[in-house]
């Protein structure tokens, strides 16, 4: 029993508590999670964070984007500062934007685009959809992709429906002319008897 405390004691650290090497971890208490600061740390990208982050402070670094999903885990967040960092606000930071609308809503004020120059010193939270067009090049060619991958499906649905549908009137006659094979035989055989 020792051993089995220790080895799940041993997974829970590593996975819930490990401090990442570039910034500083503050325990909340027992079971009240962590407080991570990240600040000030010259980072380019969001490190891996512990799942029980409570606070996390990522301001004042050189951070341009986040990638989706990477914050998906701190569910237990309570607060978050991510402002002065130099926001590349093109759709890629779509993400970050909804995350924060869910997670820390006044966290967006704070957050103002370096990049591109048509939005640049623009405030995150106000940044429409058509604002982000530098990417809607990309779009047609998702939109192709999809396209091509529903035509196929909605093809190769089709076919088998053709295909079951042929089987079944196969099917049918075959049952028909059997049928028809069996009364003959027995009709023959009741004429002779």
């Amino acid at each position: 029993t020792v051993t089995g405390f220790a080895i799940s004691l041993l997974f829970h650290m590593t996975h819930t508590e490990v401090c990442p090497p570039s910034c500083s971890c503050k325990s909340l208490g027992e079971m009240k999670g962590l407080h991570i600061d990240c600040s000030s740390r010259k980072l380019t990208e969001v490190p891996a964070l512990p799942v029980n982050t409570k606070r996390l402070y990522l301001q004042n670094n050189s951070l341009t984007s986040v990638p989706p999903g990477a914050l998906d885990s701190l569910r237990s967040l309570e607060e978050v500062k991510i402002f002065d960092n130099p926001w590349n606000c093109d759709c890629h930071i779509l993400y970050l934007k909804l995350w924060l609308e869910d997670i820390s809503a006044h966290s967006l004020e704070n957050i103002r685009c370096a990049t591109p120059g048509p939005v640049r010193m623009k405030p995150l939270r106000q940044l429409t959809g058509n604002e982000l067009g530098i990417c809607k090049r990309l779009l047609p060619i998702k939109c192709l992709e999809f396209f091509w991958r529903d035509l196929i499906l909605i093809a190769g649905a089709i076919i088998t429906l053709i295909l079951v549908a042929w089987a079944l009137k196969f099917s049918k006659k075959l049952v028909c002319q059997i049928n028809l094979r069996l009364y003959d035989s027995r009709g023959r055989l009741l004429g002779r008897h």
